[in-house]
């Protein structure tokens, strides 16, 4: 997670091995995900998920960068679904901007690359 002043804080145990960081942008904020997406950190990337999009100002774009994911199961990927949906309903657009080879993959091969209207 980070402090108010953006940084990010390495991740802790209960973190489910995950670091993650949000950072201001000139949409909204950027949302950086270091590590293993799985059933371990699944509460941690959804709390983190949540807060950033209750931090954004209203309409405000939520970008992830994915790139720093090692590994991503179908509890990882189903976090990454909720979130989208929830910032659907919240008329706010949540894109992935970069992504591991691993995370392309699995975004691709699920047809969820499509999904978060970024480059992936």
């Amino acid at each position: 997670m980070t402090s108010r002043h953006g940084a990010s804080r390495p991740a802790a145990e209960n973190d489910g091995g995950i670091s993650i960081s949000v950072r201001p942008n000139d949409d909204g904020a950027a949302f950086i995900v270091c590590g293993e997406l799985d059933i371990e950190s699944a509460t941690h990337l959804r709390t983190a998920l949540l807060q950033a999009m209750e931090a954004c100002v209203d309409g405000a774009a939520l970008t992830m960068d994915l790139s720093q994911v090692t590994f991503c199961d179908s509890t990882g990927l189903n976090e990454l679904l909720r979130a989208r949906r929830r910032a659907l309903n919240e008329h706010r657009l949540l894109t992935i901007t970069t992504a591991s080879p691993q995370m392309t993959r699995l975004l691709e091969m699920t047809g969820a690359a499509v999904l978060f209207a970024g480059e992936v």
